[in-house]
């Protein structure tokens, strides 16, 4: 990477329900137990969100776009296979541990101050409200994705389960 691509700042993004649209996946996490295998099993299938891929393309421009997914570390191919298929920008995709069970306003947000530390962070682009909240008081400049449907169980996994 050249001196001037790393001094290009970074527009971090958020991949489910932020680029892609897990609705079809829900169904998994209404389940007790909630089927996890099922629902990031099911991830390859989602489909793009319009507003979130032109944002990112759009982003693309000025910014070095990376992803920040609460996704764990073994969806990690699926995931990349996904972010090409959908002609998102390349670059770099932070995920969470496979055992890590923290909220995701917690784990997101150690990766945006490290990111902090040596490049300027323009933006995070999440539909995770907490996670917004505690990048916001943080500092962080955000943008909230609200361009998806509801996910009401995604919610209280991501923040209760620590698995999204």
């Amino acid at each position: 990477m050249s001196d001037s691509a790393r001094r290009r700042p970074l527009a971090v993004f958020d991949i489910d329900n932020t680029l892609s649209d897990t609705a079809h996946r829900q169904h998994f996490l209404e389940r007790r137990p909630r089927d996890w295998k099922g629902f990031f099993g099911a991830a390859p299938d989602d489909p793009p969100l319009t507003h979130g891929v032109s944002l990112a393309l759009a982003s693309a421009h000025e910014c070095e776009v990376v992803y920040l997914t609460g996704r764990p570390e073994r969806c990690r191919a699926d995931t990349l296979e996904w972010l090409e298929r959908h002609g998102l920008p390349e670059g770099r995709v932070w995920m969470r541990g496979n055992q890590d069970r923290r909220p995701a306003r917690t784990t997101k947000l150690e990766v945006l101050q490290r990111l902090a530390r040596s490049r300027d962070v323009r933006v995070l682009v999440d539909d995770d409200e907490l996670v917004c909240q505690a990048a916001r008081a943080a500092g962080f400049t955000v943008l909230l994705a609200e361009w998806a449907a509801e996910a009401p169980e995604l919610k209280v996994a991501q923040e209760g389960e620590g698995r999204t």
